[in-house]
């Protein structure tokens, strides 16, 4: 059976085929060969015993190798901890996040990093802070009636 389509048509369906074969490629080139994929949400924690429970029983920044740093955070009402983040131009940081009581958002600006944290989840995400400056660190999602207060400052000297 023979379709009877008019040559416009079989060109644009073609490019449109096409084109989603490509974005297809490029994004499982990106997820899987980049490692550029969401989180698989595989570590969970008891929102109800963060503070009991390691890493985040020792929130703050920790150096874990040369330039390296790893930066343990709990997200809760409005608020961040450690409030206070200074780490040296040039270094490479490992966030480790949860939230011990509603979604939050971790956005700095000025950086790709945006993520969801979630109660009951730990979120990581890494970034390297080439210049110094100060990065403004904000909840991106609604988390209440002070979420606009929500925020705090990465320095980076």
């Amino acid at each position: 059976m023979k379709l009877n389509m008019h040559r416009y048509e079989e060109i644009w369906l073609i490019c449109g085929v096409s084109l989603l074969v490509a974005f297809m490629l490029v994004t499982g080139y990106q997820t899987f060969a980049l490692d550029m994929g969401p989180p698989s949400h595989m570590e969970t924690i008891d929102p109800q015993k963060v503070d009991q429970t390691a890493p985040f029983d020792k929130p703050g920044v920790h150096k874990i190798g040369d330039g390296e740093y790893e930066v343990v955070m709990t997200l809760e009402s409005f608020a961040f901890s450690p409030y206070e983040i200074e780490i040296p131009a040039g270094s490479t940081v490992h966030f480790i996040l949860t939230s011990k009581d509603v979604t939050h958002g971790f956005e700095v600006a000025g950086t790709n990093v945006n993520a969801m944290v979630m109660p009951g989840y730990i979120q990581k995400i890494t970034q390297k802070f080439g210049e110094a400056g100060e990065y403004l660190v904000v909840c991106n999602e609604y988390c209440g009636a002070g979420h606009q207060y929500m925020s705090t400052i990465i320095k980076v000297v």
